[in-house]
């Protein structure tokens, strides 16, 4: 049986591009379906964020890093924005397949445990990148904001969504119910991305604060962004897209072997 099924996987070649597009396919459309809510509302979100802020700390702020404070602001909204819909989309859709009893759809094709995982992080990537353009859109009409370094700020929107998607795949391989999921969110993601350099430059924190903000990846992608649209930032860029990539990598690693051996999905 085992052989039978070595050569169902084999005749696709070391590939089954078929299968993994039909998967990234499907968790795209999924979020695509219900835009007004993945969509719509994040970017109505993000657009209050930067509308309070402005209101409740007005043009008498002073500037942070040399730029006007809600120039500051806008890339790490755009940067949570963005890893916060990438975890909620990956997270979301392994919970709901697990509660509803169908995650046996998705393991029982010809995939692999990378195309699997793949398939799914297309999905969290795709609803990143779209926000963040959509973000960037909104940023150029109302604050006349344009990235000065696109290709780098698309390189970390891609990042951000990647780290995060997997962080949200991972959340849900654990979470068996819809409040654990809630619960990892509340707790985990969120602060993640307030207490990364959101609202703040990390240089004016106390040194011990400063230093625990270094080892967290987020950080870096919140930092990566807002030099990719401002050019100012707390890090070397560079520096923080390595700690960013092997950050997902290693998440994904974890990942892969869990989708191997079914840990927590197969009976």
């Amino acid at each position: 049986m085992q052989n039978l099924a070595d050569q169902d996987m084999r005749r696709f070649g070391a590939v089954n591009w078929m299968g993994l597009w039909t998967l990234a396919q499907r968790e795209t459309l999924r979020f695509l379906a219900v835009w007004t809510q993945t969509l719509l509302a994040p970017l109505v979100t993000a657009g209050l964020f930067l509308l309070i802020f402005n209101i409740a700390v007005g043009p008498g702020r002073p500037d942070v890093m040399g730029v006007p404070f809600l120039t500051f602001l806008a890339p790490g909204i755009m940067m949570m924005t963005v890893i916060q819909n990438a975890f909620a989309n990956t997270s979301s859709s392994m919970v709901i397949s697990k509660v509803q009893g169908n995650i046996v759809d998705t393991l029982m094709p010809p995939l692999s445990p990378l195309e699997i995982l793949l398939g799914y992080l297309a999905g969290g990537i795709a609803r990143g990148v779209l926000i963040a353009l959509m973000l960037a859109a909104a940023l150029a009409l109302g604050l006349g904001l344009m990235p000065q370094h696109p290709v780098l700020a698309l390189v970390f929107v891609i990042l951000g969504g990647a780290f995060m998607g997997a962080l949200g795949l991972l959340a849900g391989v654990f979470a068996n119910k819809f409040d654990q999921m809630a619960a990892i969110t509340n707790f985990i993601v969120t602060p993640l991305a307030f207490l990364s350099g959101t609202f703040y430059s990390v240089d004016a924190l106390p040194p011990l604060l400063n230093r625990i903000s270094h080892v967290n990846p987020v950080f870096y992608l919140i930092d990566g962004l807002r030099y990719g649209m401002i050019g100012v930032s707390d890090s070397n860029p560079m520096l923080g897209m390595a700690v960013c990539l092997l950050s997902t990598l290693l998440i994904c690693a974890v990942i892969w072997q869990m989708l191997r051996t079914g840990y927590r999905l197969k009976a």
